[in-house]
């Protein structure tokens, strides 16, 4: 893990805490639903909303990256920035 930090203006901050808070309930829904013996394919489609979700939070969260971090370290100067992004987004489609 990168010991980089980032200071997120409160709107950023406080979109990607809703997305998560949502994800987490949903997640709570399907131990739930495992936990009261729900029926495998009606788990799977919970299963997949969870995961619809968590690309749209990994989306947003990598566009504000590349128009915050990684701009502002290629204005910088940084040409490691570019390096960078690619690695994380080729680790993230693997």
């Amino acid at each position: 893990m990168s010991e980089r930090k980032k200071i997120r203006c409160c709107e950023e901050y406080n979109n990607l805490i809703t997305r998560l808070s949502k994800i987490e309930g949903q997640v709570r829904g399907v131990k739930k639903m495992v936990e009261n013996n729900a029926y495998c394919p009606d788990i799977l489609f919970q299963v997949k909303a969870i995961t619809a979700a968590l690309n749209s939070f990994n989306k947003e969260l990598l566009s504000n990256h590349l128009k915050t971090c990684v701009y502002e370290d290629i204005k910088n100067g940084s040409d490691e920035a570019v390096d960078e992004i690619i690695d994380v987004i080729n680790k993230m489609m693997r």
